[in-house]
């Protein structure tokens, strides 16, 4: 933790702080710490313009980049957080202080918050917030830009990462995906910047871009999210097809609960853009199809240069599975992401 916290709205710590779970190879975060003081508890995000981390999770400069380094000190102080869902339900940690350090990085000091955390939720709970944030974003097509805010989001994440030789029958993958899952994930790879096309020609809107169980907490019946790090101008379904896919592929939930929760999430998510009157579902499964595998284009090329090279392929901050048990349980997801692209590409 920062030995000498500038900004505490709980005065000095008086034990030593927990680190809470988050992707360390992320170059913006410097760490995020729950802090019990004399005034209570906070969480504290220390974000920086270039910590320890990974090559390709490089942090920048540029408010438009995927992985601007102020962008969530901005979302909080300028109160976006707070505002963006509340005509759904859909909250934010409460802002309670912040500030810049000597060294120019920077103090986000939050509210935790304690009830049901995202992996335990059902597939209920996961489409009842699917249908609120239907609502919030019909609402928010219109609504304007902050300077800060990214800008194609998908083609920068997505497609920042290059695999020259990806070694698509490896013995070790071909031992649980069948070679109709493979070449669908090399069609996802080869046609991936016809999806990122697609995606951006769809109906967008103002989007969170980083939904997924870890960012979400039940408090008193009602959704908050969490991590505002990435968010910006999208396409409407984009923050769902994260959503559905990633609630499994690190195994925060069984992949038996795919299915149920693919149909749920996208039928309430549907319901809730039409409530708000955007009335455009074929339009909204064709984004929801391209965004998710344009999303995921690079994760299986990844994990079969990792195995060709010997090396893990679980996702080092959030599963701790062998390689076989993640390869059987990603192949129903690429599946579907093969199905959505099959269906965005096609049509």
């Amino acid at each position: 933790m920062l030995t000498d916290p500038l900004h505490s709205p709980v005065g000095t710590p008086v034990r030593t702080a927990a680190t809470l779970q988050h992707n360390t190879g992320n170059q913006a975060t410097g760490g995020i710490w729950r802090v019990t003081g004399p005034g209570g508890d906070a969480i504290l995000k220390h974000l920086t313009p270039g910590g320890s981390g990974h090559d390709h999770w490089k942090a920048s400069d540029d408010p438009r980049h995927w992985n601007y380094w102020r962008r969530e000190y901005l979302a909080y102080t300028g109160g976006f957080a707070a505002a963006y869902g509340t005509a759904a339900g859909i909250g934010a940690p409460r802002l309670l202080a912040s500030g810049e350090r000597p060294d120019g990085s920077l103090e986000l000091w939050l509210e935790p918050v304690d009830g049901v955390h995202g992996r335990d939720w059902t597939a209920p709970m996961l489409a009842d917030f699917a249908h609120r944030l239907g609502v919030v974003q019909a609402a928010q097509r219109d609504s304007t830009e902050q300077a800060w805010h990214s800008r194609r989001f998908l083609r920068q994440y997505a497609g920042r990462l290059d695999y020259p030789d990806i070694p698509w029958d490896h013995p070790a993958a071909a031992a649980h995906w069948p070679a109709e899952t493979r070449e669908g994930l090399r069609r996802i790879w080869e046609r991936r910047t016809d999806l990122f096309r697609i995606a951006e020609r769809s109906p967008q809107t103002l989007c969170h871009l980083d939904v997924w169980p870890m960012n979400l907490v039940e408090r008193d019946g009602e959704p908050v999210l969490l991590d505002w790090s990435f968010t910006g101008r999208g396409a409407i379904g984009e923050d769902v097809a994260n959503l559905i896919a990633d609630t499994f592929f690190d195994g925060l939930q069984p992949v038996d609960r795919l299915d149920e929760t693919e149909t749920l999430v996208t039928d309430a998510y549907l319901a809730g853009l039409a409530a708000t009157g955007h009335t455009r579902p074929d339009a909204t499964r064709k984004a929801i199809a391209a965004t998710g595998a344009a999303k995921y284009c690079w994760l299986a090329p990844a994990m079969l240069t990792r195995l060709a090279a010997g090396k893990p392929i679980a996702s080092a901050d959030y599963d701790t599975a062998e390689d076989a048990a993640v390869l059987e349980r990603r192949r129903p997801i690429f599946d579907m992401l093969v199905r959505w692209a099959r269906t965005a590409l096609d049509t």
